[in-house]
């Protein structure tokens, strides 16, 4: 299997919105007006993977915070189209958006379902630790979520 990865564009958000809709059923959805409004803060980095037929099949993406003397970065979200699960799709992604955090600097952080355990072992595998839980904090389907950290290069 061939795939590219490439900077998110405003006409990827309505294919990235159906992925959430099958990836998050009775979750917090990300409409395509929320992928459009996050993509045009300069903060923010996204990227989308896409099959030899061009669809997108997974995103990701993360805020770059903070200031020169105090940065760190929150992955937004990440997501794989069902079919192509278990290829490695997800850590590409998320090697990704941690190349761009550790270019910034600082810790990185992340919230993800308590449930999620293939999240939850892909996240620590790339060195991030519980360090809290958000009780209630999906909605509509009030699930839990962990807060997870990440130290970035040097913190």
């Amino acid at each position: 299997m061939t795939v590219v990865m490439t900077a998110m564009r405003p006409s990827d958000a309505e294919r990235c919105a159906e992925l959430e809709a099958q990836l998050f059923v009775g979750g917090s959805l990300w409409s395509a007006e929320a992928f459009r409004s996050e993509l045009a803060h300069r903060h923010n980095r996204y990227v989308v993977i896409r099959d030899e037929a061009r669809t997108v099949i997974g995103y990701a993406g993360i805020a770059l915070l903070g200031n020169p003397f105090s940065p760190e970065s929150e992955v937004h979200n990440i997501g794989v189209d069902p079919a192509y699960r278990r290829k490695g799709l997800g850590t590409l992604l998320l090697s990704e958006l941690l190349r761009l955090a550790d270019e910034h600097g600082g810790s990185v952080f992340l919230e993800v379902r308590t449930d999620n355990t293939a999240a939850i072992e892909l996240y620590r595998r790339e060195g991030f630790e519980i360090v809290g839980t958000r009780r209630k904090y999906y909605r509509p389907s009030g699930a839990d979520a962990y807060t997870m950290r990440r130290r970035g290069p040097s913190t």
